[in-house]
């Protein structure tokens, strides 16, 4: 008799990464890097990596594991010669990978690596909520507020908690009334240094901190390149940036209390979060170079910023995880807001290693989450029968 074949019974985990955004690059280190390989170190998925490249093709393949081939400028290539996948929604999310014969993968969780437009702003949790699937990370309304700077800053001053003064305008209301956007600056007497920002943005990408007046229509403008809303924000003074990564749904865990180590006028752009090889000052090594985990600050201080950080978590409403920064006026003992990431950059798996989780703990506990998150919500009716049609 011929041997039954052995079906695996690891639910499949389907990681995505890539994406049509301007942090497209992060999202690959981040994947392959904190997600694929610690996710098959635990040994209890069947991991598939799934890559969007930035035209919007989507692509599954296991050699998308290894980063030479994006390192290399290969990825290029294997687009071209590589047929791409196609998604099915069945009541679940089935992955169609074409070839000599077509191989459906039924997907069992989804853990989106993305980060940025169209990723992490909730567009990508938006189309795993119809096709019925358990997805890593915040849902879908807590993306969408977290990623928009502008509504996260007033949900968070709806639920009192504190955060810099700041106004912001659209492109097209800039166009038309800009000396009026200036007086509106001065009207909400926002001093100088104010960060200029684009809303939706990630990786500090547009970010621009302007000293003077003179400055500021040019740095409008480059926030303006990366998006249609701008945001213009009053600088903390005797300022202290800090950072708190949180996992949890209802239950908070938050990670350590993390202090980049830069200066006010070294703000965290993206030259100095990725492109300095961690040649700013010493301490532990982190995703922005170099960091003290935890801050070095007084005991009051880190209580107060673990307690704003949980505050704005719940208050945004995130799930699985999320990364809060913080910043902290030194002199009158104040933390303030300043946004929220909903999947940090490399999960700031070295702060939650250093907090005595470590990176397989933490992917497998992230997936845990979802899914228990997914269970709670096939609780809750979202059809309705009734008679409503018959009368037509």
């Amino acid at each position: 008799m011929p041997k039954a074949t052995i079906r695996s019974m690891k639910k499949t985990v389907a990681v995505i990464f890539g994406g049509r955004s301007a942090e497209h690059d992060i999202s690959i280190v981040t994947a392959i890097g904190s997600v694929l390989k610690p996710l098959e170190l635990s040994q209890q998925y069947n991991v598939l990596p799934v890559y969007i490249a930035k035209d919007g093709s989507w692509y599954a393949d296991m050699k998308l594991k290894d980063i030479q081939l994006f390192t290399t400028g290969g990825i290029e290539a294997f687009c071209a010669k590589t047929k791409k996948a196609q998604l099915l929604f069945d009541n679940g999310l089935v992955l169609i990978k074409s070839g000599l014969r077509a191989e459906k993968i039924k997907i069992d969780v989804v853990f989106p690596a993305m980060h940025g437009t169209f990723g992490e702003d909730g567009s990508l949790m938006g189309l795993l909520r119809m096709a019925h699937v358990p997805f890593v990370g915040c849902d879908m309304t807590a993306s969408v507020i977290a990623m928009d700077k502008v509504l996260s800053k007033q949900v968070i001053m709806a639920a009192s908690v504190p955060t810099p003064k700041f106004i912001h305008f659209s492109n097209s209301e800039f166009a038309a009334h800009q000396k009026a956007i200036f007086e509106q600056v001065e009207a909400a007497r926002l001093h100088y240094p104010v960060f200029v920002k684009p809303a939706h943005l990630g990786s500090s990408i547009g970010i621009t901190r302007v000293i003077k007046p003179d400055d500021l229509q040019n740095a409008i403008e480059v926030a303006m390149h990366y998006d249609d809303t701008v945001l213009v924000e009053e600088a903390v003074t005797s300022l202290i940036e800090v950072t708190v990564p949180i996992m949890g749904n209802d239950e908070l865990t938050p990670a350590l209390v993390e202090q980049p180590l830069t200066k006010a006028e070294d703000f965290l752009d993206f030259d100095t979060k990725y492109m300095q090889g961690g040649k700013k000052g010493g301490g532990k090594r982190g995703a922005q170079g170099y960091s003290k985990l935890p801050a070095d600050i007084p005991e009051s201080l880190y209580n107060k910023a673990l307690e704003v950080a949980k505050n704005a978590y719940k208050a945004i409403g995130c799930t699985g995880i999320a990364r809060i920064d913080l910043l902290i006026d030194s002199k009158a003992n104040k933390v303030y807001f300043n946004e929220v990431n909903p999947m940090p950059g490399d999960l700031y798996a070295h702060n939650w290693r250093q907090a005595g989780i470590a990176p397989v703990q933490l992917v497998t506990r992230l997936v845990e989450l979802a899914e228990a998150r997914f269970a709670r919500q096939q609780q809750l009716e979202v059809t309705l029968t009734t008679n409503f049609l018959k009368q037509f």
